[in-house]
């Protein structure tokens, strides 16, 4: 795991880039970045579908609605409910580098996650990452857009990676700009 002088050095060489770029006395912990909640956000609309089928197209335009959150005003997390949203900053990552996201341990005391179970970005990743919010506690919760919603934590690979993200003919969500929805019906193996 990268220390903060390590992050700092891959930032300089251009190895780690975020993009608005990142405020380092705020965002930078001795180990990871902090990350700040983005403004759009994709719910589902339950009544409009019984069931998902993941072995179907996933109608995902149809059974998710996005909310923009205007400046100021929070989107509230209701217990129960799940979300996607994104991130401010858009990250990129040197075909050497992984990343872990990673949710804030004051938010999870809230009841709040921020990712169910893809926390990994392979190297050569670049976009802005899709949370996976959940609000497991009793009462709602405010989420303002732009506080920090989450941190990462970057890994060294022993060597770069052969095919990064960005190379592989199967990378569903390269360089996403908004919260993207589920496409795993894209996945060969359930067609």
């Amino acid at each position: 795991m990268l220390s903060d002088r390590d992050i700092r050095r891959c930032i300089a060489a251009g190895r780690l880039r975020f993009e608005p770029s990142i405020d380092l006395e705020r965002q930078l912990g001795p180990c990871s970045v902090d990350l700040r909640l983005g403004g759009t956000f994709r719910v589902f609309e339950h009544s409009r579908y019984p069931f998902i089928d993941v072995r179907g197209p996933i109608p995902t335009d149809e059974i998710m609605r996005e909310v923009v959150v205007p400046e100021g005003e929070p989107f509230i997390m209701q217990p129960g409910e799940f979300a996607l949203a994104t991130t401010v900053e858009a990250l990129e990552l040197a075909d050497d580098l992984a990343a872990r996201l990673e949710g804030r341990s004051s938010l999870a005391r809230l009841g709040i996650i921020v990712h169910g179970t893809s926390s990994v970005f392979d190297p050569g990743w670049r976009g802005r990452a899709t949370l996976e919010l959940g609000n497991l506690g009793r009462m709602p919760v405010a989420l303002y857009p732009g506080m920090r919603i989450c941190s990462f934590t970057f890994e060294e690979l022993s060597s770069p990676a052969d095919v990064p993200y960005w190379r592989r003919a199967q990378s569903k969500y390269l360089d996403q700009a908004g919260p993207a929805p589920s496409r795993l019906g894209q996945d060969p193996d359930l067609r």
